[in-house]
């Protein structure tokens, strides 16, 4: 699809635009300029690209009309204050990880990725079609803004560490960048979690402030230059199976914006959703390659560890389920919809896709 198709959402196409005047054109599209801050440094053209991709959509699909200015992160705000500087109107809207902000309340976790949960389509089709994007915007109300699905990562890796972590044992007293609700879940194993945004990870690394840390997956890692400092880089980042990316726009701004615009803005974010899927898909695997290579040592996490962070996990979920009513209400909605999902999977996706791993196209 091309980011001009997104004005037909409008009723503006080129048949539509005939038969409305243009003083009805220009009243229905009138001149609108936001901005738009980031978690992500400009650097990262997959994640901060998203950003990009949606904005430069909405700017072509109005002639121009309606025009974001994309900030990176520390531009105007930190990465990890985009939710407050939308909440409080010092911009319209941002581009971020829900899960950042976990620490106001744990259920901003499942705007991002629930360790343990969903993979990449099944959290995005709860958040489109299961009733997602309602129970999830129904909670941000509470804090002035509204969610627009805007970039997916697909499975994350786990993590750069400076020596083997073979054992839960292994896991006490490391000071291990994080980000999101997960580092509760390896709090209960021992961990030490630090929560850093993009930006600010290699220098910690470096320092030796932190053991080690997890970003996204090889792409991403290697432009941060991890694999410079920790040789030792695990899968699968069982913290994030499939994590959702949104914009979130200052509820009070969605509100006054015309419908037209709505529909463009809400195109715009699953164009860029869609982009920065392919896009991973695309450059993970020849980076990947290059790193090992290089000499990067990858290791799988450990059947240990395994069942132990996802004993840690189930056990965490209930207890905040039990003084938690948002947690408890959005944690039912995507677990019913997920188990569906991953019985499914397992009678024709899984099974496939198990035979293609092992003999490939050729």
């Amino acid at each position: 699809m091309k980011r001009r198709d997104f004005i037909k959402v409008t009723g503006l196409g080129v048949a539509g635009a005939a038969t409305i005047a243009a003083p009805a054109i220009a009243q229905s599209m009138p001149e609108i300029k936001w901005r738009m801050t980031a978690s992500w440094p400009k650097s990262l053209d997959t994640l901060y690209g998203g950003a990009d991709v949606l904005a430069k959509a909405v700017a072509e699909a109005t002639d121009n009309r309606f025009q974001i200015q994309l900030f990176a992160g520390g531009e105007i705000v930190p990465g990890l204050q985009v939710l407050d500087a939308v909440q409080n109107g010092t911009v319209e809207m941002g581009h971020t990880a829900s899960y950042y902000y976990f620490g106001k309340d744990p259920t901003f976790t499942f705007g991002t990725s629930l360790p343990f949960g969903p993979n990449m389509r099944l959290n995005q089709g709860w958040y489109i079609n299961g009733g997602g994007k309602q129970v999830l915007d129904e909670f941000y109300k509470n804090y002035n803004v509204i969610s627009l699905l805007a970039g997916n990562t697909g499975c994350q890796m786990g993590g750069w560490f400076r020596r083997e972590i073979k054992t839960v044992a292994d896991l006490s007293g490391l000071k291990f960048r994080i980000g999101g609700f997960a580092g509760k879940v390896l709090q209960k194993l021992g961990v030490v979690p630090q929560q850093l945004a993009g930006g600010d990870i290699y220098p910690a690394l470096e320092k030796g402030t932190i053991d080690g840390a997890e970003w996204v997956g090889p792409y991403d890692d290697e432009k941060l230059g991890f694999n410079k400092i920790a040789p030792h880089y695990y899968y699968p980042g069982w913290w994030e199976g499939g994590p959702i990316l949104l914009a979130i726009v200052n509820l009070d701004k969605w509100n006054t914006l015309p419908k037209n615009y709505q529909a463009v803005l809400t195109q715009a974010g699953a164009f860029a959703n869609g982009w920065m899927m392919s896009k991973y898909d695309q450059l993970n695997p020849a980076s990947l390659k290059k790193l090992l290579a290089g000499g990067t040592k990858l290791h799988a996490f450990s059947p240990e560890i395994m069942q132990a962070s996802f004993k840690a996990a189930m056990e965490l979920y209930a207890e905040i389920s039990a003084t938690n009513a948002n947690f408890k209400k959005v944690y039912a909605s995507m677990t019913d919809f997920a188990n569906d999902g991953y019985q499914w999977y397992q009678v024709a996706e899984l099974s496939f896709d198990s035979f293609m791993a092992r003999h490939g196209l050729s």
